[in-house]
């Protein structure tokens, strides 16, 4: 009898939360789907659902479950909040138990960069945020590779350093910039380790998840572990190192270009580009009482698809933005979303870049047939993107919406990518750029880039801006031989700087967003509050105190570039600083 009460109870755990005709996140009925997981996100006993999610088990999960089923029936299924609190303390740890902090072993006093810093405030500014790495370090206890079914984290051999506040686990295309200001700092070892934990990650799973839990496995995030590893070894020249992983880079497009294409016709001819989807259904774990609610809002039979399409703007990175509703029945609501219904400028344009420097890691490695295999993907992806995303009118590229057949001409920092990551073929592309940012009003803004020009309360939108995105327009700028290129680029910079180093001054913190719709403060808008930490937030400021340290300065007054300005800008600056990056 008391087996027959078992089965039962399972089938009732296995039933709620259905995820309709798509299978869940991952297998755990704790973690991913199932009855608890809905309860217990749904009683909202805590501020934040990532905070349950997190929580290592006491005990093994069937038992877990075992008891929570009887839990369940003795209560109808409505378990009060007092009861379900209770079992969360008897069968749960607090969150952050499975982590221990860690300081980097190749963490140093007075990295070089330091000397590079003509402006004091900013030279010590700098040597503060390097000093952050060690605030900022994790690795995994031994339990998490020896009981791994009592865990959310997924085991890393090798220690890391996470962006910071709720982000306690690493995250993967934060993991590029953290890698960039690591390097600065002259730890190549601290990124030789976080590179082996993603490569790692490919073996195991065929793609690098979108951060290192249980719940996030199958959706990954802007693919940058190619240009990870060429950072790596163009700062080491370890190429034992990129033969030994160059397979599992090429595992990892794999998986790009086997489960996340998309075949758009132009002009009579078809071309293949990437975009980002995630077959998987009900609501994320870590937001899951958000989702579900959301899901309210709507139809049964759309419900799985909204779900689905959550996941894939959480997978842009994006998470969330007016970028992925536009065109929707309701562009300000986030039941609108329909990430996979576009074709990003970015995800191309990182995904190019990829296939130059396999190209490039080939050849080194002395084996041309695969080298030229990856050159020949480069091209037609450069012809795809020309074809499909650029815009001569505009001079820009941008996201394709394949429902409604047509580009997105909104303004978006990310319509420039191709800039930053050498993707383009036209020698006038960054003129054409310059004028683009000219006539969208985008250089008025005297405290950073603007995410997006449409408020809608969600945090990749106005009036944040983000870290990364300052850096795929300064550095596609900078890159150009153009000086006045150049010059745009270095006052983009100050503006950025000083509004990091004003809200430093003020909060003694980093943030990994900020608001520059008022003098420059910590961001805000999105799911959570704004977190401090903040690791790309970190690299991006040595990256750009490393390029421009002899000429940035911490004074207050920003730079407010009118295109009549630029000119009399240029011819101010000082020639000789203005070398290509």
């Amino acid at each position: 009898m008391q087996g027959r009460t078992q089965e039962l109870c399972l089938l009732l755990l296995l039933g709620l939360g259905s995820q309709g005709t798509l299978p869940p996140p991952c297998d755990s009925q704790i973690y991913c789907h199932g009855e608890l997981l809905h309860q217990v996100q749904m009683a909202r006993l805590y501020r934040d659902d990532k905070q349950f999610v997190d929580m290592p088990l006491s005990s093994a999960p069937d038992q877990v479950l075992q008891d929570f089923c009887e839990l369940a029936a003795a209560h109808k299924h409505h378990i009060p909040p007092q009861q379900l609190q209770a079992f969360i303390q008897k069968h749960f740890q607090a969150a952050g138990q499975e982590l221990l902090s860690w300081t980097p072993e190749d963490w140093k006093d007075s990295p070089r960069l330091l000397q590079k810093i003509s402006d004091p405030k900013l030279r010590a500014w700098a040597g503060q945020l390097h000093q952050l790495w060690k605030k900022l370090g994790k690795k995994v206890k031994p339990e998490v590779l020896s009981h791994p079914e009592q865990f959310s984290l997924i085991y890393s051999a090798h220690p890391f350093i996470v962006p910071g506040g709720r982000f306690v686990e690493f995250y993967y295309w934060d993991s590029y910039w953290v890698m960039e200001g690591l390097l600065l700092s002259e730890m190549p070892q601290t990124v030789k380790g976080m590179l082996q934990n993603f490569l790692d990650l490919v073996r195991l799973y065929g793609h690098v998840p979108n951060g290192a839990r249980v719940y996030y496995l199958q959706r990954s995030q802007p693919p940058l572990l190619t240009l990870m590893m060429d950072r790596y070894v163009t700062h080491t020249n370890d190429t034992a190192f990129l033969r030994d992983n160059i397979e599992t880079l090429a595992l990892e497009l794999d998986f790009w270009m086997e489960n996340r294409t998309i075949s758009v016709s132009s002009g009579g001819q078809s071309y293949v580009l990437n975009h980002y989807a995630v077959p998987y259904g009900g609501p994320r774990p870590e937001a899951y009482s958000k989702d579900f609610e959301l899901a309210d809002t709507l139809p049964e039979e759309d419900r799985v698809a909204l779900w689905a399409e959550l996941k894939a703007g959480a997978e842009s990175g994006w998470d969330f933005s007016s970028r992925w509703l536009v065109g929707g029945p309701n562009s300000t609501s986030l039941s609108s979303i329909r990430t996979s219904k576009f074709v990003p400028v970015d995800l191309n344009a990182f995904l190019c870049q990829a296939e130059a420097l396999m190209s490039n890691f080939y050849s080194r490695l002395g084996n041309d047939i695969q080298a030229t295999k990856y050159r020949n993907l480069k091209q037609q992806r450069l012809a795809a993107m020309r074809a499909i995303l650029w815009d001569e009118e505009k001079g820009a590229w941008f996201d394709y919406d394949l429902e409604n057949g047509k580009k997105n001409l909104e303004f978006y920092p990310s319509n420039l990518t191709p800039l930053w990551s050498g993707c383009f073929s036209d020698p006038d592309a960054v003129d054409k750029a310059l004028k683009y940012l000219e006539d969208s009003q985008i250089l008025t803004y005297q405290y950073g880039i603007p995410t997006s020009l449409q408020k809608t309360g969600q945090q990749w939108d106005f009036p944040n801006a983000w870290a990364p995105l300052q850096d795929l327009v300064i550095r596609g700028l900078a890159k150009s031989p153009s000086p006045r290129a150049q010059e745009v680029a270095f006052q983009l910079a100050q503006n950025w700087i000083r509004t990091n180093f004003e809200v430093y001054s003020q909060k003694s913190a980093m943030f990994e967003k900020y608001d520059i719709s008022n003098g420059g403060q910590p961001g805000g808008g999105g799911e959570y509050e704004v977190q401090e930490g903040f690791g790309w937030t970190n690299g991006v400021v040595l990256m750009l105190l490393d390029r421009y340290g002899d000429r940035l300065t911490s004074g207050t007054q920003t730079a407010f570039l009118e295109p009549h300005c630029l000119t009399a800008a240029l011819l101010l600056s000082l020639l000789p600083s203005l070398l290509p990056w």
